[in-house]
């Protein structure tokens, strides 16, 4: 593995001129190099030396920038990371063009294994959900716990609001889209994204929208953007119609790793209603339902989430200190976060 620190400086793939990538202060960025791929990673030094490890996954369209602010909650109890997926954040493109599911799970496999960080704490939010999904369920070795905010996971009835995400998949779309929002501003885009993800868009401050507005900038300069997102969603879209032990439902039940479920009331892009069967599919999992949220609760709520991760990973250090492995059948299933206000309901569950 090769890796090349990189404080403000885009990549050698990004167009003259395009704007820096944000790295907020106490972040470090770097560029790692793997078989076919090269990832830029997103880190925040611990408060001490030897708290463990773990690595963050953002949704479609998304980058590690999305973590940002979570991370700095949690740098007492966990070194973090987060990964910019090939073609998406501050990544090129993946030498093969692969953005499917699996490619996407392979990329973060394969990173996990090269920094020899793992088993990590892997924590995922709507494509990255998925990824995380199947990267716990096939290398069960690299996963100490899963949280997953709002899991793309497989729905019967999707809702009408997500509909037009999903269309992204379908050939021809792209540049039919791109010929529509020709004139639109990166603000009107932006505000768009915000008016989709967040289930009160007012929660965003005029900073974190301006710092949207200039990635936006940044990315539509990217030749590969739309590419990215369009195979990305076919991948998700994919991924959907896969039966069998490749179905992400039958994946989610050989989870063993210790799984928080975060779901939002006011989520346009997955139902609500997922949550449950979520919970029933995840043997050792725990549920935390925030009513007022969207879909990137982390970003929306980041105090709440960030309190749920916390009981998490103190029952799971607890679970391992008592000797319990995780496996079907153990005992003790760790009992629910305490109460993190907000209007958050909270659920334990075992299958």
């Amino acid at each position: 593995m090769s890796s090349t620190e990189l404080p403000s400086v885009p990549p050698a793939t990004a167009l003259p001129g395009a704007v820096a990538v944000r790295v907020a202060e106490g972040e470090r960025l770097r560029s790692v190099e793997l078989p076919g791929i090269t990832l830029s990673v997103r880190s925040r030094p611990p408060a001490r030396e030897g708290l463990p490890p773990a690595l963050h996954i953002h949704g479609l369209g998304g980058s590690s920038l999305n973590w940002s602010a979570f991370m700095a909650l949690l740098d007492d109890v966990v070194s973090s990371e987060a990964v910019d997926l090939p073609g998406f954040g501050d990544s090129p493109p993946p030498d093969d063009g692969d953005y499917s599911i699996t490619a996407h799970a392979r990329a973060v496999i394969r990173y996990l294994e090269a920094a020899d960080r793992g088993p990590v704490h892997l924590l995922g939010n709507s494509l990255g959900g998925a990824i995380a999904t199947r990267v716990a369920a096939v290398r069960p070795d690299l996963v100490r716990t899963l949280t997953l905010v709002s899991p793309a996971l497989p729905e019967l009835r999707v809702q009408r609001t997500a509909v037009p995400t999903g269309l992204l998949a379908l050939p021809g779309i792209v540049p039919l889209f791109n010929r529509i929002t020709r004139e639109w501003t990166a603000e009107q885009r932006v505000r768009g994204v915000t008016d989709l993800c967040y289930g009160d868009p007012a929660r965003v401050t005029p900073e974190a929208f301006g710092h949207a507005v200039q990635e936006m900038e940044r990315r539509l300069r990217l030749p590969y953007f739309w590419d990215a997102m369009a195979r990305s969603a076919r991948g998700l879209v994919s991924a959907y119609m896969l039966g069998g032990q490749q179905g992400l439902w039958r994946q989610a039940e050989r989870v063993l790793a210790p799984t928080l479920l975060v779901y939002g009331g006011r989520d346009q892009l997955v139902g609500f209603r997922m949550a449950q069967r979520s919970a029933r599919a995840f043997r050792n999992s725990r549920l935390v339902t925030l009513p007022d949220a969207g879909h990137v609760a982390m970003m929306e709520y980041p105090e709440t989430v960030a309190l749920a991760f916390r009981e998490l990973l103190a029952d799971a250090t607890d679970s391992v200190d008592e000797g319990d492995t995780g496996e079907p059948g153990a005992q003790d299933a760790p009992g629910p976060p305490a109460d993190t206000g907000g209007g958050t309901t909270v659920e334990s569950m075992r299958g």
